[in-house]
């Protein structure tokens, strides 16, 4: 396409997958015309192929689309491909026609360059074995060295392969199974598969329980149009967390747009579900979530979670689930992006007018007058000799 790099990135996180291809069809056209193929092996981990299901659920494109109009060879997936294993019929399948682990095989021996996608996270339990997911009599943990160390870029998608997710949760098996996620596990990055398996291959994290359509699709796109050059332009078009900054963006929350975001400001909070009010009372982590759900939407781009009744989980956030749970609870004495809320509270009522501390000027409003501090004077400016 004729757009530089940064029109790209820009536009694709403005818009959605479907309307970035209309807007810009005459363009992919052209560039189809000089476009390679990229392939593409897509291996399933510990997870619930929830991430491939949502994939199936995107609209113009859908994901058949989505491999013509980049000029796709999906050469292995394994929840849409029509090989059925070891036996057919009742006899042995013993080519990769009809037998998958002669296929992946065949691929791991004579591909390379290849995008690697990533869906679950990789067993390293019991004892470094990675025993806990067998795939075709082979620990899935030595299949996956395999595969990422001869792909090009690997593409994590979906909250059990960028940090483990609900896998590494705390639990009492969780250091026997030991599940990692790729790059992270939960929020620490030296516990990562690749990290451990010494795999340089560069990886990007589209996080998300699942993951949206739009930010695979539209990832996997960049990559097989070279709007993102790996590994030089991983640096300025990743966050910490290796995630895409233009769907993930580190100075903007899923509370920012909320529907509901005047009922905070005004401090009406729902205390049952059903209800219009904002759903900070209901746990909601909008305001520590940094994702465009609340902007791009799902469904075919129609509601979010807030919007369709539920709080936020933070199923975007690298520690999920276990820095955002109890789900359903409120974090009473945190705020917007951190903060405190009785300190948003006091610079709210000695200072300015702040519109997302309302609900902090009503907690304190609230308090108990023996509990309550004089904040008016503690932010006050300091008096000169004389007006003391």
């Amino acid at each position: 396409m004729m757009m530089d790099r940064r029109t790209f990135i820009k536009a694709v996180g403005v818009l959605g997958a479907s309307l970035f291809l209309q807007t810009y069809k005459s363009d992919m056209a052209k560039a189809l015309n000089e476009l390679p193929e990229t392939k593409i092996v897509w291996l399933h981990g510990v997870e619930c192929t929830g991430c491939s299901i949502s994939m199936l659920d995107g609209e113009s494109p859908d994901i058949v689309e989505l491999l013509q109009i980049f000029n796709l060879n999906l050469l292995y997936q394994e929840v849409l491909m029509m090989q059925q294993g070891i036996f057919v019929d009742g006899k042995p399948a013993n080519n990769s026609e009809l037998n998958s682990e002669i296929l992946l095989d065949e691929i791991l021996e004579h591909e390379r360059g290849y995008i690697l996608i990533s869906e679950g996270g990789v067993p390293n339990g019991p004892d470094g074995s990675g025993k806990y997911l067998i795939l075709g009599g082979r620990p899935y943990k030595e299949v996956y060295e395999r595969a990422a160390k001869n792909a090009s870029v690997i593409v994590a998608i979906g909250q059990c392969a960028t940090h483990s997710g609900v896998n590494a949760a705390e639990s009492d098996v969780s250091e026997l199974l030991d599940h990692r996620g790729i790059a992270f596990t939960l929020e620490d990055s030296s516990k990562g598969i690749v990290d451990l398996l010494s795999i340089n291959t560069p990886v990007i994290n589209i996080n998300g329980c699942p993951a949206h359509p739009d930010w695979v699709f539209l990832t996997i796109g960049a990559l097989a149009l070279r709007k993102i050059r790996v590994p030089e332009d991983l640096p300025e078009v990743l966050d910490r967390w290796k995630r895409p900054k233009v769907f993930y963006p580190p100075d903007h929350t899923v509370h920012d747009n909320c529907p509901r975001r005047g009922f905070y400001d005004r401090g009406e909070f729902d205390l049952t579900v059903g209800g219009e009010k904002c759903l900070w009372k209901l746990g909601c982590k909008g305001p520590y979530s940094h994702a465009d759900c609340a902007t791009r939407h799902w469904n075919g781009h129609r509601n979010f979670c807030p919007q369709a009744g539920s709080p936020c989980i933070g199923c975007v956030q690298a520690g999920f689930p276990d820095s955002t749970r109890p789900f359903y609870v409120e974090i009473e004495d945190t705020g917007i992006v951190g903060t405190d809320l009785d300190t948003i509270a006091g610079v709210a009522i000695g200072g300015a007018l702040l519109a997302a501390g309302a609900h902090a000027i009503r907690r304190t409003v609230l308090k108990k007058p023996e509990e309550k501090k004089d904040i008016s004077e503690e932010h006050a400016p300091e008096k000169t000799g004389d007006e003391k």
